[in-house]
């Protein structure tokens, strides 16, 4: 039975944001914008909110704060651990990244303690690292309720619920079920102040909860119209859903004024998407701001949203890493993976952004390593008719994901039981690559990259 705390007064929660176990982690301008959200959400309505991030590059004990990028990216703290039984055969070192387990129970000690716990989870292959934290947790806590959200709970909700150690595992967006899950197991209840269907009623997410902002990622729109194969977006945010112009500008000022944020990182997986409505009155308000802003985009542009016009105001509103979401120049075959962008859209956008000023160094074009059936040969392949267009190859590792409709692919050519164990879907082992794709090929296709 569900703990009730029938107390009338508001109560405190605490959201944390777990550790990484995996063979790398770095820091690309990744925060958790949907736990900061509900941080947001939940101090709008009165509640006590407390945020520990375990992945904090600025904890006062860190050693890596200094060596953050000008543009605000930089290295997370690790610390070598056994591998999983499991991963034994990957010649990788395996760690935790972000702070110390003594770091971390001083700062849980600090706090007041909670009425509730919320936990959030990204890729559904780190969830050992979720497991470590909320063993911490609960040695910190006792019996505090704990509920776990995110990506991993979303996508992997039996594993999450069999292993996390969470009292309750909640699938999709937590703006829709927070204030119940407050009410159902603190007994205080109040009336939700938003419309969850309106995004320009949500307030901004509590970036501020963080020891310092070297930047800030951004949401302009939720969700995406495409169903691409190996994407999970559809299942994570199933609508596409726009804030106004004004609102994200609205926010935009609010970091830079207040907080001296200069970087931001675009989130959106459709910014281009119906450009004429949406992306370029945006541009164009923050082009007339005049302020000396730089933005990113680790999430990926639609190359065929890229015009003329929407170059050129790319370029004037501040864009300083353009990232394109290509996966593979086998144009003739990418029927298989999704409808996005033909040889001539990509040709068109890489010659507009060009023209429009950009540098080879500052584009970027995603491409996927590691699909199922994929050679050697057709990756090289790729490589090469990016670079020929003058812009930079970025080799995206693919990693398996249930329920999208290249995971049955995925099933029948790993080598290894995918549906056992989410471990065995990390990009790092390229856990569908072909036979004779060795590790040596591995290094070579990063080595075409950068040559």
């Amino acid at each position: 039975m569900k703990p009730v705390n029938r107390s009338p007064a508001a109560p405190g929660v605490l959201l944390v944001n777990p550790w990484i176990h995996d063979f790398a982690a770095f820091d690309y301008w990744a925060r958790p914008m949907g736990l900061l959200l509900l941080a947001a959400l939940l101090r709008r309505h009165g509640v006590r909110v407390d945020f520990i991030d375990c992945l904090d590059r600025f904890h006062p004990r860190s050693p890596v704060a200094a060596k953050t990028k000008p543009d605000g990216r930089g290295p997370y703290f690790k610390t070598p651990l056994p591998k999983p039984a499991l991963l034994a055969g990957v010649p990788r070192t395996w760690s935790r990244y972000g702070i110390r387990p003594e770091w971390l129970r001083r700062d849980l000690a600090a706090i007041p303690k909670p009425d509730l716990i919320l936990v959030t989870s990204l890729m559904t292959y780190w969830y050992p690292g979720v497991q470590e934290t909320i063993v911490e947790l609960r040695r910190a806590f006792g019996d505090v309720p704990l509920a776990l959200g995110g990506i991993y709970a979303t996508l992997c909700p039996d594993h999450a619920r069999k292993v996390s150690g969470a009292d309750q595992v909640l699938s999709g967006p937590g703006e829709a079920v927070i204030f119940d899950l407050l009410a159902d197991y603190t007994g205080w209840r109040v009336t939700p102040g938003f419309d969850p269907a309106r995004l320009d009623t949500y307030p901004w997410p509590a970036f501020d909860l963080q020891r310092q902002l070297p930047y800030v990622p951004l949401l302009t729109g939720r969700g995406c119209p495409f169903r691409c194969a190996y994407c999970a977006g559809f299942i994570l945010e199933p609508k596409l859903r726009r804030r106004s112009p004004e609102s994200v500008v609205e926010e935009m000022l609010y970091w830079h004024r207040g907080f001296g944020v200069r970087n931001f990182a675009l989130y959106d997986d459709a910014f281009l998407v119906d450009a004429e409505r949406h992306a370029l009155p945006l541009l164009e308000k923050i082009a007339a701001l005049g302020l000396d802003l730089a933005f990113h985009t680790p999430n990926a542009l639609h190359l065929r949203g890229i015009d003329r016009e929407v170059a050129r105001l790319l370029l004037r509103a501040g864009f300083r890493t353009i990232r394109l979401g290509l996966e593979t120049t086998a144009f003739e075959q990418r029927g298989q993976l999704d409808a996005k962008v033909t040889e001539e859209q990509f040709r068109t956008a890489v010659e507009n952004l060009k023209r429009a000023g950009f540098q080879a160094r500052q584009v970027g074009a995603y491409l996927l390593a590691g699909l199922p059936g994929q050679s050697f040969r057709a990756v090289a392949r790729s490589i090469q008719v990016v670079k020929e267009a003058g812009i930079t190859p970025v080799l995206a590792h693919y990693s398996p994901i249930p329920g999208t409709r290249l995971w049955s692919r995925a099933l029948e050519a790993s080598p290894y039981d995918l549906e056992s164990d989410p471990l065995l879907t990390n990009n790092a082992i390229f856990p569908c690559r072909r036979r004779g794709f060795s590790w040596q090929d591995l290094g070579r296709l990063k080595s075409l990259c950068r040559g």
